[in-house]
């Protein structure tokens, strides 16, 4: 039996105001709960997050050094901020790149001699840099969006499938390890791989195709003992899968025993809410993560922001052990390159000297603040369990997330073990309680 924590934090957040903290007196429920929090632990927390992009470092860039160094404190200070421990970049251009790029464009540059991480130094490791100073033991993972066009059928960038031949999948593999030790040159310890982001996607951005066939292959006859002869420190994920088909790709790659043996984890997002809970049912061992949260309109409203809350729950609940945002700074508007107007969680308005802390940023800090690495993610009970989560933290300490989704003010009645509560929940709010 553990403790009872001995006081109440509620913080709450709504379309007219954010970060209202009070306390809420401990008292046990008449009638019974509608939310019991069970002693039933499940997959240990590893962390949230978001993505390293250029565009994103670009709009940092052009602020004044104050308002820079409050918006990356915002998102990365461990007391303060989100703590954001878990994040990604790309290996080459994402669609938020400022233009196309690879690490090697040379054509039939099989021995990788021109590779190179130089055009990473002018945005991606100055960001990374500016995280790691606020978070030291921030984990990274990086995936590409495209192979160098001179690998793919056709040569471009923007869709098509890698080349199936022996000497451009060798090199490829290749492609992935120089990039690991690159970046470990640089002070910068990336750790894990995922082979391509959204196999499934043909884009007018960096994108390419993989079959769950190809992505078996690969990892096992190419990336993963590549990876082991050049002693590469690096899990090897399947990810980041953007598909419901558990069948066609996670149950395709992991039955196999060869490749299975190279993958430390599954990676999904967008779709791939629709196969998460068939692939922890099939391989409950497996770790998972969900590696890009959905991106919006570039509008950064309320309903948005509590739509991103329900996919932080499923996601949770189905069992991963991290998540991870898109686009952590954006300027006014969110456009990319290629055209797409897509959310942030902190708007960088340099015309007006200012940040924006926009609705996403608190329904992220909202569990990212109280949620340490290492919690035990609960089993919750009860009718409100379908819009909650909840944590143990190292510590002892609980975290619960709580969303209300009705246009009315909703009266909740919390349990725990040892204890409980009456909470008084706002319309369209996402919740916050804290014990211990």
């Amino acid at each position: 039996m553990r403790t009872t924590p001995d006081r109440l934090m509620l913080v709450s957040s709504t379309e007219g105001r954010q970060w209202r903290r009070r306390t809420v007196a401990r008292g046990m429920p008449r009638g019974g709960s509608d939310l019991l929090v069970t002693g039933e632990e499940k997959q240990r927390w590893r962390g949230f997050g978001g993505c390293f992009n250029e565009l994103g470092w670009i709009a940092l860039s052009g602020l004044p050094s104050r308002l820079r160094k409050a918006a990356l404190d915002a998102l990365f200070h461990p007391a303060t901020g989100c703590a954001f421990n878990l994040c990604r970049l790309p290996i080459g251009a994402s669609d938020y790149a400022l233009d196309w790029y690879s690490h090697d464009e040379t054509p039939g540059d099989y021995s990788l001699r021109r590779f190179s991480i130089e055009r990473d130094r002018r945005c991606l490791i100055p960001y990374i840099r500016e995280g790691l100073k606020r978070r030291p033991d921030m984990e990274l993972f990086a995936s590409p969006w495209s192979p160098p066009t001179w690998m793919k059928n056709p040569p471009v960038y923007n869709y098509g499938t890698l080349v199936w031949e022996d000497r451009v999948l060798r090199a490829y593999a290749m492609y992935f390890a120089r990039f690991v030790r690159e970046y470990l040159r640089e002070g910068i310890r990336i750790s894990q791989v995922h082979v391509q982001n959204e196999p499934l996607a043909d884009q007018k951005f960096p994108s390419c195709l993989w079959s769950g066939e190809k992505l078996r292959d690969f990892i096992r006859d190419y990336l993963g003992p590549c990876f082991r002869k050049e002693k590469t420190e690096c899990e090897i994920w399947l990810g980041t899968l953007n598909t419901d088909d558990h069948y066609g790709y996670a149950h395709r790659v992991l039955s196999d025993p060869a490749a299975a043996s190279f993958i430390r984890g599954v990676g999904y997002q967008w779709a791939g809410k629709g196969a998460i809970q068939r692939t922890r049912m099939a391989w409950p061992d497996i770790p998972l993560m969900q590696t890009e949260n959905e991106c919006g309109d570039g509008r950064n409203t309320w309903d948005y922001a509590m739509y991103v809350f329900s996919l932080m729950q499923h996601y949770i609940t189905n069992g991963v052990a991290a998540y991870v945002y898109w686009n952590m700074v954006l300027p006014p508007g969110g456009r990319s390159t290629w055209g797409w107007s897509q959310n942030a969680m902190i708007t960088a308005d340099a015309e007006r000297g200012r940040i924006v802390l926009n609705p996403e940023f608190y329904v992220m800090k909202h569990l990212s603040a109280f949620v340490k690495p290492g919690a035990a993610v609960l089993r919750l009970e009860g009718p409100w369990s379908a819009m909650s989560v909840g944590f143990r933290n190292p510590d002892g300490s609980l975290v619960v997330g709580i969303g209300n989704m009705l246009c009315d003010r909703q009266v909740l009645h919390l349990e725990w073990e040892g204890g409980g509560a009456e909470l008084d929940l706002d319309p369209r709010s996402v919740n916050t309680v804290v014990l211990g």
